[in-house]
């Protein structure tokens, strides 16, 4: 069997920046092991893969080592896939997912991601491998998502500086570790590390950006911003805050074209 495959870099306005993804069409779904194989062999932090359907189409993202519930990049490149390469017609397109129905609408160059905003509690006890894993610093607060923990810093150096201890911070019980703070030339910068998902440091990561925005919103009294994921690749993403959804924007840039022959 024989199945085309693309890699993009998302997030990014330029080539070897932003998140790659790797996207794989399909007409009816390959069995479980089957995906989690070839995401596994491309060894990149997400492979998409999405069926039509009559309302638009199902997708579904893999690590190289889990299936997600949710994964921003990947749909933003999934996206370009279907808009710039299939020519598909419509201004948006509508994704069914684990995570209900996502959205992704064209915004000139720019892509606009629809996804359900996170929801924020206080944590009352934190994992000790938390700090540790993040060299001991001494966050402004710290919060928990549904599937993340969101650790707030006083500045962009303290993030850009983080040299975590991935073995010590995949022991915390999460999908992964949010790390924000006030951006020097934006409204917030953050990096994400999440070790528990096969991924220690992840590019730049849309989903994660469904807990940033409520926070940053509140904090800074605005619903539209700027940010960076000031990863070694680094990313641009835009925001805006739309009561119970949040909008995440990027730009995409495709790498390669090619077969999976198995």
């Amino acid at each position: 069997m024989q199945l085309p495959i693309y890699q993009l870099d998302a997030f990014s306005d330029r080539l070897f920046a932003g998140n790659p993804a790797a996207v794989v069409p399909l007409t009816q779904w390959l069995p479980d092991e089957t995906m989690q194989a070839i995401a596994a062999e491309n060894n990149l932090a997400e492979t998409a893969f999405y069926v039509p359907t009559e309302q638009g189409f199902h997708i579904r993202w893999f690590t190289p080592a889990v299936e997600v519930d949710l994964c921003g990049h990947a749909t933003l490149a999934t996206a370009y896939v279907i808009f710039a390469l299939e020519n598909y017609p419509q201004d948006v397109i509508a994704f069914d997912s684990r995570s209900g129905i996502l959205t992704v609408r064209k915004d000139g160059d720019w892509l606009v991601l629809n996804f359900p905003v996170d929801t924020l509690q206080k944590t009352l006890i934190v994992p000790p491998a938390l700090l540790e894993g993040l060299g001991g610093v001494k966050p402004v607060e710290i919060l928990k998502g549904k599937t993340d923990y969101l650790v707030v810093l006083e500045n962009q150096e303290q993030i850009q500086s983080l040299q975590p201890d991935f073995r010590v911070l995949g022991s915390v019980p999460a999908r992964g570790i949010i790390v924000t703070a006030p951006g020097d030339s934006v409204d917030f910068v953050s990096r994400f590390f999440a070790p528990q998902s096969g991924i220690d440091e992840d590019p730049v990561t849309g989903s994660a950006h469904t807990t940033l925005t409520p926070y940053w919103a509140e904090k800074l009294g605005k619903t539209q911003m700027d940010a960076l994921q000031i990863s070694p690749r680094g990313g641009v993403v835009k925001v805006q805050l739309l009561h119970d959804r949040v909008e995440i924007a990027g730009q995409v840039r495709l790498y390669l074209t090619g077969t999976i022959a198995y």
